[in-house]
């Protein structure tokens, strides 16, 4: 039981981190690099923001491996 316990808390704070990133992420123009494609024609809007998703990507993976260790 005690090992589920630690997995929500991890999670939890998975969850605050990355929240924190996307907070903090548009004030620093994450969502509008190059990378990003955004198309917009009409009434119809599609956005996928590949570059910011690579960046977000990379450092969670630096969070989590020093988290885990």
């Amino acid at each position: 039981m005690e090992s589920f316990g630690r997995m929500f808390l991890t999670l939890g704070i998975v969850f605050v981190i990355v929240g924190i990133v996307f907070t903090l992420g548009s004030k620093f123009g994450l969502g509008k690099l190059p990378g990003d494609i955004f198309i917009q024609k009409g009434n119809f809007t599609f956005f996928f923001p590949i570059a910011s998703s690579i960046i977000i990507s990379i450092i969670l993976t630096l969070l989590l491996n020093v988290i885990k260790r």
